[in-house]
């Protein structure tokens, strides 16, 4: 059995959340394991000891726990640990996320079968009293030939940090993660691609995304920065695309600005931003906005149902 390393930073986060994440790594049935957590908390935080005191006391010699001497941000600090780890493949948590129990299991299982160099696979998106709010597949990729994967990539994204499983050789051949603002796991993916990485798609839910209220990078104000800056990384690559396809990620490009805009109450932004989006794909923005609806409506159902049995 080849071990897999789970890499898994925090950064002033409360013991209950990271709890939570730690016990899912605990209860996977995959054995061999390694989980390193990188603690990337500022020194001043005052409850970097009571992390500490939670680890030290689960008396597990698979966890390896580091303090971080600066904050250097959840991309480095994810490269810290993954320049530490001594796995075959390697993945990623968020400290407030989960997995379920045969999430590593499953993974491993397919990326051997098929032998390929890095896989993703599907998300299940929770508000904090665990109603499904949103999920994230990927069944609209129509191939995986990697110039094609590439075009897909640009278009709507291939991530999901805790659902991606690298071989670690691969993994470090490409020097883990770049610094950015946001969207790390979109350059990651698009280093792989770039590289020539086997890439494959394994279509299962076995990871759970909280999402929380508050600022955080993937909705706060570096968000509207971090978009710009990726819009523009993607403008290198129009010359691949179609019009139709470009037309698409300009709208979808002032649809994310427009979202980012509402959840900072930057309101006439958000209005702004969505009439510029509408204007740049019609059919295409009134698709995505009912194709959303429809699966959280769809997973809203599924969990009331689930319940429903458990009870």
């Amino acid at each position: 059995m080849k071990r897999v390393s789970v890499i898994m930073p925090t950064c002033k986060r409360e013991v209950p959340y990271i709890k939570r994440a730690v016990e899912s790594l605990q209860n996977q049935t995959y054995e061999n394991l390694e989980i390193i957590i990188i603690d990337d908390s500022p020194k001043d935080y005052d409850r970097r000891h009571e992390i500490k005191e939670y680890i030290e006391q689960l008396h597990d010699d698979r966890i390896i726990y580091i303090q971080n001497e600066v904050n250097l941000g959840g991309a480095l600090a994810r490269n810290v640990g993954i320049f530490k780890a001594t796995g075959d493949y390697i993945t990623f948590l968020d400290d407030d996320d989960m997995y379920k129990e045969e999430k590593v299991s499953k993974q491993v299982k397919f990326i051997e079968e098929n032998d390929y160099d890095l896989i993703f696979s599907n998300m299940e998106i929770k508000n904090a009293k665990g109603a499904v709010i949103d999920v994230r597949d990927y069944h609209d990729i129509w191939s995986f030939e990697n110039s094609e994967l590439l075009k897909y990539h640009i278009m709507r994204h291939a991530t999901g940090t805790p659902t991606y499983m690298f071989k670690a050789e691969k993994l470090k051949e490409i020097g883990g993660f770049d610094q950015a603002i946001m969207g790390q796991e979109f350059y990651l993916m698009l280093k792989a691609i770039e590289n020539g990485f086997k890439i494959g798609y394994l279509d299962e839910y076995d990871v759970v995304v909280f999402r929380h209220k508050g600022e955080a990078i993937s909705t706060g104000r570096n968000k509207i920065k971090g978009e710009k800056i990726l819009q523009e990384k993607k403008k290198k690559y129009f010359h691949l695309l179609t019009k139709e396809q470009i037309r698409f990620i300009n709208m979808r490009h002032y649809a994310v600005l427009a979202v980012a805009s509402k959840r900072n109450k930057k309101y006439l932004s958000f209005i702004g931003y969505s009439l510029v989006s509408f204007t740049k794909a019609p059919i295409a923005c009134i698709k995505e906005a009912f194709k959303f609806m429809r699966t959280v409506i769809i997973n809203r159902i599924t969990l009331k149902k689930g319940k429903k049995k458990e009870s």
